[in-house]
């Protein structure tokens, strides 16, 4: 059901974008719906990865023994200060299984 859910969201963002700010279409749309269009990819990923981060079988995860979110701050810093993508990936997943090898 979730991948279900997964690649229909993404299937729906991507032909929005595409058929909206390909070049070569026609239609020219305002400004503040280009950027409207901008900003969906990283509110789906939110919404998507926010129930993972916070809760395990329907109830709040423990806060200092959640190696989800620890992982998702750690990936936001290093994002922020790197700037490269690829390492950012590497770097977060060998934090995150560390956690989880320390912690759990």
């Amino acid at each position: 059901m979730i991948w279900v859910l997964i690649i229909s969201l993404s299937i729906i963002v991507f032909s929005l974008r595409y058929i909206f700010l390909i070049p070569q279409l026609p239609v020219r749309l305002p400004l503040f719906i280009k950027q409207a269009l901008s900003y969906s990819a990283p509110c789906l990923l939110t919404a998507i990865c926010a129930p993972v981060i916070l809760l395990e079988n329907h109830q709040l995860r423990d806060f200092p023994d959640n190696p989800y979110l620890w992982g998702a701050l750690f990936c936001v810093i290093t994002a922020s200060l790197i700037r490269n993508m690829l390492m950012t990936v590497g770097l977060t997943l060998l934090f995150f299984y560390s956690l989880i090898y320390f912690i759990g």
